[in-house]
């Protein structure tokens, strides 16, 4: 079975080239495109993609909103994001989104072909080096290394940070602890704002980091 590919990028001309790339590969189908994360988000379940190559920068959001949706409702289309910036903290939000890949569109053509028919294919195209790296880079400029804040949480709160360090979303979470969805997003509202944080991610990295120290001392 040919892998099945949707494309979403918001320049017509980078679409068109992508599945002219694609085009001559027998296994390999574009099956639908979009120009906006709203329409990839009405396209992308009745396409049943098996790889979504996904812009970050859109006019409307960005691809890795898309990412997170894409991989909460439809966990088996692996996702690829492509973008033309090296920008470390949408690396570190792609990873937490669940993206398989994170590419530059410098990449060479018969490299994204190759990316492509890998992510089909389970394979993480992620480094953990650098995802090590990223998240380290971002706690250290945002928190200073620091554990304060932690000890505010809840059991519950602790557990649901713990979940989200580990890249799951929250229908994923709520899925896992038997509540609700909308009930997940009250607890993260709570536990960022005890840790004085906005965003999700960030969470992420401070858990990712405080689970790092402990092995350490633990050692």
């Amino acid at each position: 079975m040919p892998v099945r590919v949707f494309l979403l990028d918001d320049h017509e001309l980078v679409r068109r080239g992508i599945g002219d790339l694609f085009f001559p590969e027998d296994d390999i189908d574009v099956v639908g495109e979009a120009a906006t994360a709203e329409e990839a988000m009405a396209r992308i379940p009745g396409a049943h993609p098996d790889v979504a190559v996904l812009d970050v920068r859109l006019p409307d959001g960005n691809g890795i909103e898309v990412c997170r949706d894409i991989r909460s409702a439809h966990p088996e289309t692996q996702c690829l994001m492509l973008t033309s910036f090296a920008d470390d903290e949408a690396l570190f939000d792609a990873i937490m989104a669940g993206a398989a890949g994170y590419l530059l569109k410098q990449i060479r053509g018969p490299d994204l072909v190759d990316a492509v028919r890998r992510v089909a294919a389970g394979e993480s195209l992620l480094d953990p080096t650098v995802t090590k790296r990223v998240l380290e880079r971002m706690l250290q400029q945002r928190h200073g290394g620091g554990g304060e804040g932690v000890e505010s949480l809840t059991e519950q709160e602790g557990h649901i940070l713990e979940l989200i360090a580990e890249g799951l979303t929250n229908r994923q979470i709520g899925e896992q602890m038997f509540l609700a969805e909308k009930t997940i997003k009250n607890y993260v509202s709570n536990m960022l704002s005890k840790l004085g944080m906005s965003r999700r991610t960030e969470a992420a990295a401070y858990a990712a980091r405080l689970a790092e120290r402990r092995r350490r001392r633990a050692d």
